[in-house]
């Protein structure tokens, strides 16, 4: 079965304040002018995060700019969007959130065959030090690519 994935949006600040332990995929609960705005790539979820409450889960804080042509069908950009997971899958999420200082953020929002998924991690957050770590990492990372770069163009 193929599976054509359209990324609509990555949450590249989650990568970069949090460590991410675990993902999984869920679906997402939208009106009709919501997932045309989401087909605009029009989408922010930087300081979104997911919430459970009563063996439901939401998405929060998501902000999705009203449809051009949606007239009175536009809901509210910021209103709490229900994640469409199954009973055992919130279990697990809410057993994973209950250790001291784990959350839920959203990594990754997509198509796939004409359904908007969102990719959930679980996740905890970096101190300082980390950060600068992983920064460096990525610094000394490029610099090898570059250098091995290089070198390839000198046998050329």
């Amino acid at each position: 079965m193929d599976k054509e994935i359209k990324i609509i949006a990555k949450n590249r600040r989650a990568f970069y304040e949090y460590e991410i332990l675990d993902t999984i995929e869920a679906g997402i609960a939208l009106t009709g002018t919501e997932v045309k705005s989401l087909r605009q790539s029009n989408l922010s979820f930087a300081d979104s995060w997911v919430q459970i409450r009563n063996n439901e889960a939401f998405l929060i804080g998501m902000h999705i700019p009203p449809y051009d042509q949606g007239n009175r069908f536009n809901v509210d950009p910021l209103r709490e969007r229900k994640l469409l997971l199954h009973k055992s899958e919130i279990r697990r999420l809410e057993a994973d959130i209950m250790q001291k200082g784990l959350t839920l953020i959203p990594t990754k929002i997509y198509f796939i065959r004409g359904l908007v998924k969102v990719e959930i991690g679980v996740a905890r957050g970096k101190q300082l030090h980390d950060k600068r770590r992983s920064q460096q990492d990525r610094e000394a990372k490029r610099a090898i690519e570059s250098k091995l770069k290089e070198q390839q163009k000198g046998f050329d």
